[in-house]
This record gives structure tokens, sequence and C-alpha cells, in this order.
């Protein structure tokens, strides 16, 4: 049966000089350093890290150039998954779908903030999990604006609460983030088996979100409303018209039919022996067949820049694996955790969260895949320590404004549409918070489920 071929290829290298690895790892570091500065666009960063250390390796002899080309094409499944799910989201958008969905939930809460704040933040979890972590947090940070303007409530705690809410979402399947394609498709993770296991702490995580964020704007928003205030709220929504964006209703249900077949072979693709990027293209290419008007304008809105983002990165990654420093960082984290399950644990669990904060998931991921390929074997089981990476990787977004994308574009949307500031301080209060109750949940979940016997192995 063809799986999805491993993001990083476990092979032996021979290890460099110490200067050389030293050299190396300073200019991933440094390049790192770049994509968390806002002053600099992480893919240009990435860009610029990967000629520096090509030009590096190709001096010192450590590979010929075509050796580049392999760092590259074990990824293009993951580029193939980016490629399609953005033509399909966009497409599917353009129908009027997710406007739709989310006008018909406003009308569902009656606009009362309790259950508002409820119904966004499961929302959030469902769209997230189903359209990944951008499109979902474009669609659903738009929506918040005009919700709150239309029943003047405060953004602030609502669109926080959207973002960090959506990482919890990111880690309930395969396809709802970029770290879960990176480690599921190098750990050789089934779509199913991933639900199996990722998919109950992605709603644990939820619920302790959703605590934290309900103690923590508990005096920002009328969370009691007497009945006349009910009322009034009922009046204004009714004025709300789900059908506004919606062209073609024939159009919205096939994208909604396209949609929900697409997510389906997410789930069935290694039965049907074939790649989750092959079922993105596939689903990709039936929204512009059938529902898809501009088809120039739609392949445009790719994100190209995440596609040029991890084409640096995963050079980079490959330029430092063949110096042998990540195997060496490998022998040193064994060594300092006695090579026992109980302690590579929380000591992989809490690194991925602190650094996912402060740089990002998505390198510090493609950093940290090589490692756990090197720490796990016979006497470590692979399974837990994968699990551990994808959920703190992904919960680690929630520690700092620039930890997730989520937050970034929540952030951004309060600055730009609603002139509100949201500080380091007032975010790492909330954020930092559950971020840790998060984390630490996670580490006692995963050992728990290891000793249960819960988590399946590995195909």
């Amino acid at each position: 049966m063809l799986l999805l071929a491993s993001a990083i290829e476990a092979t032996p290298v021979e290890p460099a000089s110490a200067w050389i690895m030293l050299l190396f790892a300073a200019v991933m570091m440094a390049t790192y350093v770049g994509v968390a500065v806002e002053r600099f666009h992480k893919t240009v960063a990435a860009l610029c890290g990967a000629a520096v250390l090509v030009v590096m390796s190709l001096s010192l002899g450590l590979f010929e150039y075509i050796k580049i080309y392999d760092f590259l094409k074990e990824d293009l499944n993951i580029f193939g998954v980016i490629i399609g799910t953005g033509i399909l989201v966009d497409v599917v958008g353009r129908s009027g779908l997710f406007h739709f969905l989310s006008m018909w939930i406003v009308r569902l809460t009656g606009g009362q903030a309790s259950k508002l704040f409820i119904t966004l933040c499961l929302v959030t979890f469902l769209f997230v999990s189903v359209l990944t972590i951008v499109p979902a947090m474009l669609i659903l940070s738009s929506l918040v604006l005009v919700i709150c303007r239309s029943l003047d409530y405060k953004p602030t705690p609502l669109l926080l609460s959207v973002a960090i809410c959506a990482n919890s979402g990111a880690i309930a399947t395969f396809a709802s983030g970029l770290p879960n394609i990176m480690i599921g498709t190098a750990a050789g993770i089934p779509y199913m088996q991933f639900i199996q296991v990722s998919l109950p702490y992605a709603v644990i995580s939820l619920c302790v979100a959703i605590a934290g964020l309900r103690f923590f704007f508990r005096h920002d928003l009328p969370w009691h409303q007497s009945e006349a205030e009910r009322a009034s709220l009922r009046e204004q929504i009714e004025t709300f018209d789900p059908w506004a964006l919606v062209e073609d209703r024939k159009v919205l249900i096939r994208s909604a039919l396209i949609l929900t077949l697409t997510v389906i072979g997410f789930a069935l693709a290694q039965q049907l022996g074939v790649g989750m990027d092959f079922v993105a293209m596939v689903g990709a290419t039936a929204a512009l067949l059938f529902a898809g008007k501009g088809v120039e304008d739609a392949i445009g809105k790719v994100n190209w820049t995440v596609i040029l983002f991890f084409m640096g990165l995963f050079l980079i990654i490959g330029c430092v694996k063949q110096t042998g420093a990540l195997a060496w960082v490998a022998e040193q984290v064994v060594a300092v955790s006695g090579n026992r399950l109980e302690w590579l644990l929380p000591l992989l669990g809490v690194f991925s969260a602190v650094a996912s904060s402060i740089v990002d998931n998505i390198p510090v991921a493609a950093t940290l895949i090589p490692i756990v390929q090197d720490i796990s074997g016979d006497a470590v089981p692979a399974e837990p320590l994968w699990w551990v990476l994808i959920i703190c990787c992904n919960l680690g977004g929630n520690g700092t404004p620039i930890g997730s994308i989520s937050c970034v574009i929540a952030i951004y949307a309060l600055k730009r549409e609603a002139n509100v500031h949201v500080g380091w301080g007032t975010f790492l209060k909330l954020g930092g918070s559950i971020m840790v109750v998060q984390v630490i949940g996670a580490i006692a979940y995963v050992m728990l489920a290891t000793n249960m016997g819960w988590i399946p192995d590995l195909p």
C-alpha cells in the first residue's frame, strides 16, 4: 500500500567537525531569529538562510549540488496539500457557504454574549479542523468584527478567544495544521489513527481554553443579559441575511458537497492507496471544475509565500542534518534523559511548546522531526514522542502574540479594524497561562495513553 513519503528521511550521515556543526547551527538559529522578528518577512529569512547554508555546504564539500533536490522531493506531498486545500477553500468561500453557516450560527444564539462566546469557540474548532488554521481564521476574524459592530460588543474578547481556540482545532485532524502534516507524514500516521489519538485531547484542550478565556474576560462582555436586552438583540439579528453573499444556491450546494467529499477522502486516503496531496488536488480540481468561476484568481490565492518558506526551511534542515548536528543533539537528549520515556516526554513537550511560542511551530517541527527519529528505537517507542510533539507544537502557539498564525491574524485585525492594541503583557497573562495548563495536560495525556495501551502502533 502506498503511504505518504517521509518528510525527512532517516539516512546515515558522516559527522562533520565540531566547528562546522556549530557554524551551521548558528546560521540556522540566526535564520529562526529572523523568522521571529517582525521586521523581516519569515519567507525572506528562510530563503536567505537556505542560500547561505547551501553555499557553505558546497564550499566545504559536504555534498554535491544535486543533493538539494533530495531535500525537497521528499516533501512534495506537503506542497500538494497546501496548494490543493488553498484552492479548494478559496473556491468554496466564494460560493458564500462559510458566510451562510456563520450567519446561521449567529441567529441560533440570538446574539446573547454567553451563547455567542461558546458557539464561536466551537465553530472555530470545527472550521480549523476542516479548513486548516489560516483560511478558518481569515473567515472567522471578519465574522467576529461584523458581529461585534452590529451588536456593540467589545471585539477583543471574542477575537482573542477565536485565536486561542483555533490552536486546539489545529490538533484535531491530520490536515488541520501544517505541523500535523509535516510530523504525521514523517511518522507515517494514518488519517483515522490521527483522529483516534489526537482528537480526544484536542477537545480537552478546547475545554481548558474556554474555561480560561471565560475567567479572563469575565468583566469584558455582558454575560448576564435581561430579557429586554435579548429581545433587542433578536430584532437586530433578524436583519442579518445569511444568503447575502450567495450568488447561486446550486454552486453553494456543489461546494458543500465537494468539501465534504474531500474531507472523507482525507480519512480514506490510506485505504485507497493514495496520498493526502492527491486527495487535496482532486478536491481542488473538482472545485474549479464544478464550482469555480475565476480559475486564475483562485489559483493565485494559493499561499505561495508559505510554500517558499517551506522550501527554504527544508533546505536549511537538510544542510544542518548533513553536518551531523541534529544527530548529536539527539544523543545529548538521550544522555540527559537516560533514554527513559518518562523523562523524554516532558523534555520534548516543554521544549517544543516554548520554542513554538517564541519562533513558529513550523521550523520547530521541522527541526525536531529528525531528532525524534534518532531518539526513538528499540528502547524508546516512537509513537508517544510523535504525539507529544504534534500536540505541544500546536498548543505552544498560545504562549505569545507571535507564537501562532491565528494569534497574529487576530491581533492584526484588532489593530487595523478596531484600533485596539493587545500588548505582550496582556497576552502572556491570557495565552501563556492557558498554554501552561494545556501543555502539562498534553504530557500527562500522552503518558497515560501510552501506559494504558491507547496509542496504536504505527504501520
